[in-house]
């Protein structure tokens, strides 16, 4: 066996894992870093690769994979609601971003026709290959993916062990492998209890209305934005929530998906307590107003949320909520780090209060080291999706416990 680190190796975005077993070769992910300057993962040609498999829904994992149908035609796994949410943020992109990118919608067409729907759990065959999808309780629809070949994987993609309000907790019970792949974005923190975030969201939202402000929460269209209405449903919320955007038709698919959620009554509920925006002169209205506004993009990459953070910004009422992780290069970054909005090279300023929480959605440092205690055997761990840095410097602790591991760098091959 051979695995190939085409991404993601010593940084966050762009994900990109080959793993050749004899005459099958899998491509775990194929993603992009959609900050301002657009990065890939190393190449691969489409011949060259028996099967595509997508961990989650989400651009820097699978934002680059129509690029391997401009000439190819590989056959796709994935999870039901990956899938379809994988063409709604494709789309996106393409509206966003088609000029700096190498394929158009013919290619994303091409590329959920050739998919194949998995469910979790359920082993399937590429080749003497097998596979199966594990849920990694990152967004609805995200997996672990597991391989058994000459040796075994797995994959982590991206993975929480946190229970949220949305999602059922990524598993610490795995099958014994002989590599272990695992994201290590948050390796050197903790993160905060998120009962004691959500509170202080609320308290935030409550002093920013009842101040006659508005309340801007840039959060991402899949999982976060759902999450939202629900802890403000749970907390009996006394003042109006809007949710706009992509988020609205994201909403109709996880409903129609409730086999990836939680507890799908409770979601439509926590839907059905909000105002949904569905025009400009809404948008218009609902910016002046004393409300809370739930709108994508996260990281203020685009969509809703641009307009609404323009117009929130300029007044000391009003306050914006980060609830997402801001990649370097984003407004959303040079929100937090600068205290200014900064759009495609124009800087407006920022009078409205900023309050930053942690909802993410990745287990931190206690669940990643317990994910590790758990493993069954000596596997070689193989770190990815985390800042150098934090690599590096979790590979050398967990080496110091005795494990295996190694900070992986893009281009790196491991063989067998």
């Amino acid at each position: 066996m051979q695995i190939k680190i085409l991404g993601a190796g010593g940084n966050i975005g762009n994900s990109g894992i080959l793993v050749k077993d004899d005459s099958t070769t899998l491509l775990l992910d194929y993603g992009l870093n959609p900050g301002k300057n657009i990065t890939h993962p190393l190449h691969v040609r489409p011949k060259d690769i028996t099967a595509l498999l997508t961990t989650h829904a989400h651009l820097d994992h699978m934002g680059y994979e129509p690029y391997l149908y401009i000439d190819g035609n590989v056959p796709h796994y994935a999870t039901k609601v990956t899938i379809e949410l994988s063409e709604l943020l494709l789309y996106d992109l393409l509206n966003i971003s088609g000029d700096k990118l190498p394929f158009t919608t013919a290619e994303v067409r091409k590329l959920i026709k050739m998919s194949n729907a998995v469910p979790y759990d359920e082993e399937f065959k590429i080749n003497d290959v097998k596979v199966t999808f594990i849920n990694a309780g990152h967004i609805p629809g995200s997996s672990m993916i597991y391989i058994k070949g000459n040796k075994r994987v797995i994959y982590t993609g991206d993975i929480n062990h946190i229970p949220t309000r949305l999602l059922e907790p990524a598993p610490y019970d795995l099958p014994e492998v002989d590599y272990f792949i695992s994201e290590c974005t948050y390796a050197m923190q903790d993160h905060a209890k998120r009962d004691e975030e959500e509170n202080k969201l609320i308290e935030f939202s409550y002093e920013t209305i009842e101040g006659g402000g508005t309340v801007l929460i840039p959060a991402f269209a899949v999982g976060r934005a759902q999450e939202l209405a629900e802890i403000y449903y749970s907390h009996k919320f006394k003042h109006e929530v809007y949710m706009d955007g992509m988020a609205l038709t994201v909403n109709d698919i996880l409903i129609n998906n409730p086999e990836f959620i939680k507890d799908p009554s409770f979601l439509q509920k926590a839907l059905g307590s909000i105002n949904y925006v569905n025009n400009w002169a809404e948008r218009k209205k609902i910016v002046k107003q004393p409300v809370a506004i739930i709108s994508p993009a996260g990281m203020l990459m685009g969509g809703a949320s641009v307009f609404y953070s323009k117009k929130i910004s300029k007044d000391a009422k009003n306050a914006i909520a980060i609830v997402a992780y801001q990649v370097e290069g984003t407004p959303g970054r040079s929100l937090v780090d600068e205290g200014v909005l900064n759009f495609n090279g124009s800087r407006y300023s920022v009078k409205a209060k900023v309050g930053r929480f942690d909802l993410s959605s990745h287990s931190g440092r206690s669940e990643l080291l317990r994910m590790f205690k758990s493993l069954k055997g000596s596997p070689k761990i193989i770190l990815v999706h985390g800042e150098q840095e934090t690599c590096e410097g979790f590979a050398l602790e967990l080496k110091s416990m005795g494990f295996d591991a190694s900070c992986a760098r893009t281009g790196e091959v491991y063989a067998e």
